[in-house]
């Protein structure tokens, strides 16, 4: 399987994101975006097609997810829109691009 996937886990509830926007950039022009399913993945986001070589950054919503969630959040917040930024070199490889996220706290990781 080549292409991307990414999926977010929200930390501070402990269940998948489900319902936050995601949109996916290449060489800083927008590919495409999509909004998270009740698992926390975005079917729609990219992919079962190779990824050409370049520089990707995912976006995602995490200010707008948690104030949709009643989460009580600074103004501004510290997390608002979380980028992910990363590079493709070989089109044959999938890349898994998961989100660990909270209202203050974030990791993310290349996963299988």
């Amino acid at each position: 399987m080549t292409g991307l996937t990414t999926h977010v886990f929200d930390t501070m509830h402990g269940c998948p994101a489900a319902g936050m926007a995601v949109r996916l950039f290449i060489d800083g022009d927008l590919l495409s975006a999509c909004v998270t399913d009740r698992d926390g993945r975005c079917e729609a986001l990219l992919l079962d097609a190779p990824l050409r070589p370049g520089r990707y950054r995912l976006e995602f919503g995490v200010a707008a997810y948690f104030a949709g969630k009643d989460v009580t959040l600074a103004d501004p917040p510290f997390l608002d829109v979380v980028p992910v930024e990363f590079g493709v070199a070989d089109e044959e490889t999938h890349h898994h691009v998961p989100l660990l996220v909270s209202p203050y706290m974030y990791s993310v990781h290349l996963g299988a």
